[in-house]
């Protein structure tokens, strides 16, 4: 019973879901700037945040044999000052446009990231303009950065992950090939870099006729041509140099290598082959079906790991781009990696191998494939919300030579996907008797367990 003083509660309607509207990729406009800078611009109502991305034709591959990774201290150094502004002057002007300023370095090259609210964008290419145009390398952030590259190398080789992969690509690629050896450099190489070299890797690799940059963002109101003009568009350079590629080569004769971790109580494990990049046709099937092999914890992986036998918190399947070319000399790392209990680390193996007998013998299901389809082309919209997500993903295409359009289509070609095609796919990406597996962990507890499987001779090197 209540009485007149008993507050009463309103439930109001339940709002029911809206029409769902039809979702694209967003399709860029292209063009140039005079000084031979390639243009990518998306406009995007209500991203007022712009996202720039700047790609400079500077591989690593291009580094000095001594001297590698003088890519990633050229690409930390550009936000340490220029013509114009001190390191210090330099952060401040960034900090009162709101701005952040990135760069790394990898195979294809060195990518520059801007992001900014929309009223001080052309506040912030000019500052960005100046740290491609002329940045200042001076010798003593120079000295810092080299100082603090070095003193991460053995944070890196203290780290099972990391030290996983070193190993594994030390195993994949001939001694000669750059992708053999850790994209930031080694404490060999990155102690001989000084402000001459980062000076003299620049001037024969930065260019704007080499050099594209990709604007996305809300542009209404704002006069991007005329922000380029005064601040891209001022940077001057030589003409373009093509880049001399080598086809990419790689042993993946069935093997194993231990890296040794005295006492540790979990394995690291990284299981890897190379493969095709995104331009070859089967891309679509293949993605497919790494994802129902080990995209998520529902993937056959974690099912048989993690919640049947219980050996680790997840594992995952994955294919990364190494370098993507059109004319064939790319490829792509195809991999599985996690982590497992030191004492079942053999029975794991076991298990994993056993997968992918089993995926080979009876493939995929109707029902993986649909929840894969389901997954990869309806999360899409939600993957690029953001400008700075649709930036980043049309500066790949421009870095791998793809189309314009690559990713738009993508998500067409992943739901036309058979589950045949998809089985075939993954089969072929991971067979079993093709992999290169790396274990960091106990030697001693693991070699045996290991080398009773029977995938490959077993090597032990020092952690």
């Amino acid at each position: 019973m209540t009485d007149a003083t008993t507050p009463t509660m309103r439930l109001h309607a339940q709002p029911s879901a809206g029409k769902p509207r039809p979702w694209a990729f967003p399709a860029p406009e292209r063009g140039s700037l005079p000084n031979g800078l390639t243009l990518l611009r998306s406009h995007r109502p209500g991203q007022r945040v712009i996202a720039v991305e700047v790609n400079l034709a500077a591989p690593l591959a291009a580094e000095p044999a001594d001297q590698e990774g003088v890519a990633t201290i050229m690409a930390r150094a550009f936000s340490e000052g220029t013509d114009r502004h001190t390191a210090e002057e330099f952060a401040a002007e960034l900090e009162r446009c709101g701005a952040t300023l990135d760069a790394h370095a990898d195979h294809p090259g060195v990518r520059v990231s801007l992001e900014v609210p929309a009223s001080r964008l052309a506040k912030a290419l000019g500052l960005l303009a100046d740290a491609l145009r002329a940045p200042a390398f001076e010798d003593s952030e120079i000295e810092r950065l080299v100082r603090n590259r070095l003193d991460e190398i053995p944070h890196e080789l203290a780290n099972p992950g990391r030290r996983a992969a070193m190993a594994l690509y030390d195993a994949l690629f001939p001694a000669e090939s750059r992708m053999a050896r850790p994209r930031q450099g080694t404490a060999e190489t990155v102690e001989r870099i000084d402000a001459a070299a980062v000076r003299a890797f620049y001037q024969a690799h930065v260019r704007p006729a080499s050099a594209t940059a990709v604007v996305v963002g809300d542009l209404t109101g704002i006069d991007l041509d005329a922000a380029l003009k005064d601040t891209l568009g001022a940077w001057t350079g030589p003409a373009a140099a093509e880049p001399v590629w080598a086809p990419v080569s790689a042993d993946d004769t069935g093997r194993v290598v231990i890296v040794d971790r005295p006492g540790a109580v979990q394995t690291q494990l990284l299981i890897g082959r190379v493969g095709p990049d995104r331009h070859d046709p089967v891309y679509p099937a293949r993605r497919l079906g790494v994802y129902c092999l080990g995209g998520t914890i529902t993937s056959r992986l974690d099912r048989v790991l993690r919640e049947e036998k219980g050996y680790t918190y997840g594992i995952r399947a994955f294919s990364q781009v190494l370098r993507s070319r059109a004319d064939g000399t790319g490829a792509a790392l195809l991999g599985i990696r996690g982590s497992v209990a030191t004492d079942v680390t053999g029975p794991a193996l076991a298990d994993l191998w056993q997968v992918l007998r089993d995926l080979a013998a009876g493939g995929l299901t109707d029902e993986e494939r649909d929840a894969a389809v389901q997954y990869l082309v309806g999360v899409a919209p939600l993957s690029f919300e953001t400008a700075a997500a649709v930036a980043g993903t049309l500066a790949d295409q421009v870095e791998e030579e793809l189309p314009d359009d690559y990713q738009a289509q993508l998500y067409a070609r992943l739901a036309g996907t058979g589950t045949v095609e998809a089985t075939a796919a993954v089969v072929r990406a991971f067979p079993a008797d093709r992999l290169v597996t790396v274990l960091v962990g106990d030697a001693e507890q693991i070699a045996d367990p290991v080398r009773e499987l029977g995938i490959g001779e077993v090597t032990v090197v020092r952690g």
